[in-house]
């Protein structure tokens, strides 16, 4: 790696002030992307800003309108085991445990996950279905206007992204196909059945990262049954093709991971 400048942000507003200060400075918070971007020599900031040690980004809280508060410092293993979440939002549960290994869930964050937003990462799906709110050190984002493309989001260089907040569904569940190496999402699908209705969300299928279903959820909205989605596939012209499966390939595992998804969330 080369060489790059360690800092211990102790405070939101400690770890802002550094970022500005630094002349090419990147946000340390599992690390599971950027340390082995930097050990390929694909970046090489001029310093890192270590946010794990941030009191007011860990930790889960179930708030007074019984929605779920996540710091983004929090991993992915304390959100697969919070006894809240998996009350409220058991499918968001689920999700965080099948996220690749245990040395990752024990490091990985859901601020980093949802920063970096890999196109074949989990809690995207989650935060588009559940209609969730990120809090930043400037502002508020909905999922649906953070999430703006491949690797790509609504945040400015500077800002920060502080919690997450999850309102409660009835039913929720996560179901994916997992690339046998990386344990990425060839194609994740999340289900929720809200106050608002069906939300169906993908990840890791399409060209442009996570996507909602609206076909699929008028369709759950009339019947909320495993057997409602069948037949109900993405364009195919919208979805990645490679080595690891072609555009129709993925369009297929879509389909068969909502219905099992749906059938889950019973």
């Amino acid at each position: 790696m080369y060489e790059t400048k360690y800092h211990r942000a102790s405070s939101v507003s400690d770890a802002a002030a550094m970022l500005k200060n630094a002349d090419d400075g990147k946000l340390l918070s599992g690390g599971q992307t950027l340390i082995p971007t930097m050990k390929q020599r694909l970046a090489a900031p001029s310093d890192l800003i270590d946010l794990r040690h941030i009191a007011e980004m860990s930790g889960i809280t179930k708030q007074a309108d019984g929605s779920i508060r996540i710091g983004a410092a929090t991993t992915h293993a304390e959100v697969a085991s919070n006894d809240d979440i998996k009350t409220a939002l058991s499918g968001l549960a689920d999700l965080a445990g099948m996220i690749g290994d245990p040395h990752v869930r024990h490091m990985g964050t859901i601020g980093g996950s949802i920063a970096n937003n890999d196109p074949a990462a989990d809690y995207p799906a989650a935060l588009l279905a559940l209609g969730a709110t990120i809090e930043t050190n400037k502002r508020e984002f909905s999922a649906s206007n953070f999430f703006t493309g491949m690797f790509e989001t609504a945040l400015d260089e500077d800002e920060i992204v502080t919690a997450v907040i999850l309102p409660v569904a009835a039913n929720t569940a996560y179901a994916k196909f997992p690339n046998p190496a990386s344990r990425y999402a060839m194609a994740g699908v999340f289900v929720a059945k809200t106050s608002a209705g069906a939300r169906v969300a993908v990840t890791g299928a399409g060209q442009d990262g996570v996507f909602r279903m609206p076909d699929m959820e008028k369709a759950l909205d009339s019947n909320w049954a495993a057997e409602a989605v069948v037949g109900i596939a993405p364009a195919e012209d919208n979805m990645l093709s490679d080595m690891h499966g072609t555009a129709a390939y993925r369009a297929n595992l879509v389909t068969v991971m909502a219905k099992r998804a749906v059938a889950a969330s019973a």
